[in-house]
């Protein structure tokens, strides 16, 4: 297998990760795939990004006896990667807590449901009428239409 081959397959790996997980942020409405999508965006990132900086039979950029290596690779992506690790852990702690407060407080963990509970909450509060689209059907009842009646004579 030819090193382009493998880094073919790299680069395919780290874009898959990172549509997959702009995927799962975007189609999906249940709060714990969104925090995974995240996740995989995160690691399709991380991969891209020490793949940027790879290069072939480079080595550690350690002075040994004096001699220095013919070809070395550069530390820093792999440190801001390990930096960009031990956040991306912390934010996936503090997004599945979040996430746990979520689902004790409205129930579920599906954002539309907690949306729609979430503006009838401040609603409520706020002494207002429900914000409602103009484009959303009418909703007919038999009290409704009675009162429609009523009000039409």
């Amino acid at each position: 297998m030819d090193i382009l081959d493998i880094n073919i397959i790299l680069y395919s790996a780290a874009f898959g990760l990172m549509l997959i997980g702009i995927g799962g942020i975007v189609i999906s409405n249940h709060l714990i795939r969104i925090i995974f999508g995240i996740a995989l965006l995160e690691a399709g990132a991380n991969l891209l990004l020490l793949l940027s900086t790879y290069h072939e039979g480079a080595s550690a950029p350690i002075i040994v006896d004096g001699s220095v290596p013919a070809m070395m690779a550069d530390p820093v992506p792999q440190a801001l990667v390990l930096t960009a690790i031990v956040i991306g852990v912390g934010i996936l702690a503090l997004a599945l807590s979040l996430a746990i407060r979520v689902q004790r407080a409205y129930g579920t963990l599906d954002m539309r449901e907690v949306r729609l509970k979430l503006e009838q909450e401040i609603s409520e509060n706020a002494g207002i009428e429900m914000p409602s689209s103009s484009h959303a059907p009418a909703v007919t009842t038999a009290n409704s239409a009675a009162a429609q009646q009523e009000s039409g004579s």
